[in-house]
């Protein structure tokens, strides 16, 4: 049996870190607010913006734009963001498989595949295969539109320039505080739809006037349709970040109280342990003076 020292001590360690892991939880639980509101102000933009684009791409030709060139699949790019920390379960690691297991499948499928990470964790776990491409690290904590703006303009510069022939976005979906889901999106080619279903996707049904032109739209809207679509998933992953960690450091919270209670027990048995002893001897020493 331990000591009551060492029990003591162990005592007296999990309840700092039980201290630590609260902490951490009221943190993440405070920055979830913002980094939520956020998102939610934002989907119903890149929902419309979306659903825009899609309209007026209705009877456009495939290849009519740069981003819209569709061409034999050779190689495969593939944007995987995930948070710059970790303890938050296993929400960085859940984007990673995905994104692994996507990867294997597009090269047993006999395609090249390359790699952009977003976070830490991402490009720690894929620099290893040397397939990374591109990394953006160290500005999940605090990100704005133009670092969207910059890793959008980069993808799409490579998609154009020939370096890739496919887009597709792993990242983590945030559906509740107690469910985040890796989720994978085709980002590149910008796929063109047909003007029947345009309107099955808007609910809507009816030829428009344009003005300007269609082209002329499109030529503006398709680099800023990258963007958003960027934006939109980094705010996912910030509010699926905070939201795992909150969780988890709740998790942790409670399981150090279940430790102290394991440890408070052997602790009182090692005490009434020692107590008995001193007491027998003591018992042992007067009936050795009665003797």
């Amino acid at each position: 049996m331990p000591s009551l020292k060492d029990v003591k001590t162990k005592i007296s360690g999990v309840k700092k870190t039980a201290q630590i892991t609260k902490a951490m939880n009221m943190v993440s639980s405070a920055r979830l607010r913002g980094a939520q509101m956020k998102m939610e102000a934002f989907r119903p933009y890149a929902g419309k913006f979306n659903e825009a684009l899609r309209t007026i791409s209705g009877n456009m030709k495939s290849g009519a734009f740069a981003l819209m060139q569709e061409r034999e699949v050779k190689t495969v790019e593939i944007l995987v963001v995930t948070s710059d920390r970790g303890l938050c379960g296993s929400f960085n690691s859940n984007i990673i498989k995905m994104a692994e297991k996507l990867m294997n499948k597009l090269e047993a499928a006999g395609k090249k595949v390359t790699l952009v990470c977003v976070g830490k964790k991402a490009n720690r776990y894929f620099r290893k295969t040397g397939k990374v491409r591109e990394k953006h690290v160290d500005i999940m904590g605090n990100f704005q539109m133009f670092n969207a703006r910059a890793i959008a303009q980069d993808i799409a510069a490579n998609f154009i320039a020939g370096g890739c022939d496919e887009v597709q976005m792993v990242y983590g979906s945030f559906v509740s505080v107690a469910r985040q889901i890796p989720k994978t999106m085709h980002f590149l080619p910008v796929k063109s739809v047909a003007a029947e279903d345009a309107a099955t996707a808007t609910g809507q049904a009816g030829d428009y006037i344009y003005e300007p032109s269609t082209e002329e739209i499109m030529e503006i809207l398709l680099p800023l349709y990258t963007n958003v679509m960027v934006y939109n998933a980094m705010l996912e992953v910030g509010a699926s970040e905070h939201a795992a960690r909150m969780t988890a450091m709740d998790n942790a919270t409670k399981a150090c109280k279940d430790i102290i209670s394991n440890l408070t027990m052997v602790y009182n048995k090692a005490r009434q342990s020692a107590i008995t002893g001193e007491l027998m001897d003591i018992v042992g020493g007067a009936e050795a003076l009665k003797g």
